[in-house]
């Protein structure tokens, strides 16, 4: 039986890290639909209708901007009052009508490593304003399974561990961290910058895969990326 135990993690974990899934992704396919992902949200930048991205309240920073400027695009929407703790439940999420907008993105969602899927959303930021580092949450037992990608590198997207300062920049098309035990966020850039965050449950087959710590679920994205190189 796992138990929660806060702040201790496996000694084989260092902080800041992540696990590239490029290896398991069709990268060259997602590189394709640049253009074609820009192209509708410059479109709905006209329309001015999506959510603004709110970090929560577990920012490294109290006085950093927790709505720094990015904003939503939803691919999938609660039946539910809106929970973090439900994103990863297949059940309580439906398509929203951006899938439409977003079919060829969809198509390419429908080849991930997933049993089914919760959250899906595109984050985005006409002028590329800096994302305030935070945690997603402090529930150590809980660790969501999602895949965090992108159809460019541009954007520097980091991982931050806030004992030594060290941050490590994601260099991969895609990844999945530990968004409680260490800190991410992304530094500012001129234009447009985006990334997409698919939540869900990973397929049997896929979970073969990964290495489950004995305690500090969150910690598993990390155990699996020390643990593999």
């Amino acid at each position: 039986m796992r138990t929660e135990v806060a702040g201790k993690v496996d000694p084989r974990i260092k902080y800041p890290s992540y696990k590239s899934f490029d290896e398991f992704i069709d990268v060259e396919w997602l590189k394709s639909l640049d253009g074609y992902i820009t192209e509708r949200i410059e479109r709905r930048l006209a329309e001015q209708k999506d959510t603004q991205f709110y970090t929560g309240p577990f920012r490294l920073n109290d006085q950093a901007a927790d709505r720094p400027g990015s904003k939503m695009v939803y691919l999938s929407q609660s039946t539910v009052p809106d929970d973090y703790y439900n994103l990863d439940q297949p059940k309580l999420w439906e398509p929203a009508a951006a899938a439409t907008e977003f079919s060829e993105l969809m198509d390419f969602i429908a080849t991930l490593p997933f049993k089914a899927t919760g959250r899906m959303l595109i984050m985005y930021d006409p002028e590329g304003r800096a994302v305030t580092a935070h945690r997603d949450h402090i529930s150590y037992d809980l660790c969501h399974e999602f895949i965090w990608f992108r159809t460019n590198l541009r954007k520097p997207f980091y991982l931050l561990n806030e004992k030594t300062g060290e941050k490590q920049y994601v260099e991969s098309h895609s990844a999945w961290f530990d968004s409680v035990n260490q800190f991410h966020g992304g530094d500012a850039r001129d234009g447009l910058a985006f990334s997409i965050r698919v939540d869900g449950v990973f397929s049997d087959e896929f979970k073969a895969h990964i290495p489950v710590p004995e305690y500090n679920r969150a910690s598993m994205p990390s155990l699996w990326a020390c643990i593999s190189v």
